[in-house]
C-alpha cells in the first residue's frame, strides 16, 4: 500500500466570494491605524488598496485547480527513467505569521506509462505556492497530486527554503534555512532510487 499524504482542505475549496476588495482594503486601513500610524497620509494613502490586490495575487493559488492544470498535458510514453524539475523557485506566505518563505523546489518521478509536460510541474509547484502554507504541507501537497494524477513508480519533492517568520523575528537567524521531502513509492522503498535523486538535485550545487 501506498504511503499517500493527505491534501489539506485548502487544496478543495477557494477564497470565499464575500470577502469583497473593498473590505480587505477597509480591514487594512483600520489595521494601519491601529499600529499607530496614519492611513491618512501620503504615503500610506494608497496602501490597503495595493495591499489588497498583491494579496489577492499571493494568494492566486486558491484559484487554482489540480485537473484543470494538467488537463491535456498528459502523454502516455515508454518511458521508465527517472524525471527530474530541479531548483523550481518559489514563493509562498507562512500561514503562522503571513510573512514570505522563499526558496527552491525540486521535483522527480518515474513513469509508469505516463507522463507530464515539464513545464505544468513548474506551474503545480506555484500554484500550491501561492496559498498560506507551511512549508512541510507544501511539500506533501506536490507530492501527492503527482502521485494522484499520474500513477507514477514514485515522487521524490525536496523543498530548500528561508524563512522570514525566523529572519526578521523570533530567533532572527539570518542564515537559517529549512529543508524538506516527501518520497512515495520507490522513491520511500529503494535507497538507490531516493539517493540518485539526491545527487541530481546536488550536481552543480
Amino acid at each position: 500500500m501506498k504511503n499517500k499524504p493527505l491534501l489539506s482542505a485548502a487544496t478543495r475549496i477557494k477564497l470565499p466570494e464575500a470577502l469583497s476588495s473593498r473590505r480587505i482594503a477597509e480591514l487594512t486601513r483600520e489595521m494601519i491605524a491601529e499600529i499607530g500610524e496614519d492611513p491618512n497620509r501620503e504615503g500610506l494613502r494608497q496602501t490597503p488598496e495595493r495591499f489588497e490586490k498583491a494579496l489577492r495575487y499571493l494568494t492566486s493559488g486558491y484559484q487554482g485547480n489540480a485537473d484543470e492544470l494538467l488537463n491535456g498535458a498528459m502523454f502516455s510514453v515508454t518511458y521508465d527513467e527517472m524525471v527530474v524539475v530541479k531548483d523550481i523557485e518559489l514563493y509562498s506566505l507562512c500561514e503562522h505569521h503571513l510573512l514570505p518563505f522563499f526558496g527552491k523546489c525540486h521535483v522527480a518521478y518515474i513513469p509508469n506509462k505516463k507522463v507530464v509536460g515539464l513545464s505544468k510541474i513548474a506551474r503545480l509547484v506555484n500554484m500550491y505556492a501561492r496559498r498560506l502554507q507551511i512549508q512541510e504541507r507544501l511539500t506533501s501537497e506536490i507530492a501527492g497530486v503527482l502521485e494522484e494524477k499520474l500513477s507514477p513508480q514514485g515522487v521524490g519533492v525536496v523543498i530548500e527554503a528561508r524563512h522570514l517568520c525566523m529572519v526578521m523575528r523570533g530567533v532572527e537567524k539570518q542564515h537559517s534555512s529549512a529543508m524538506t521531502s516527501a518520497m512515495l513509492g520507490c522513491f520511500r522503498e529503494n535507497k538507490q532510487t531516493r539517493d540518485e535523486f539526491l545527487a541530481l538535485i546536488r550536481a552543480g550545487q
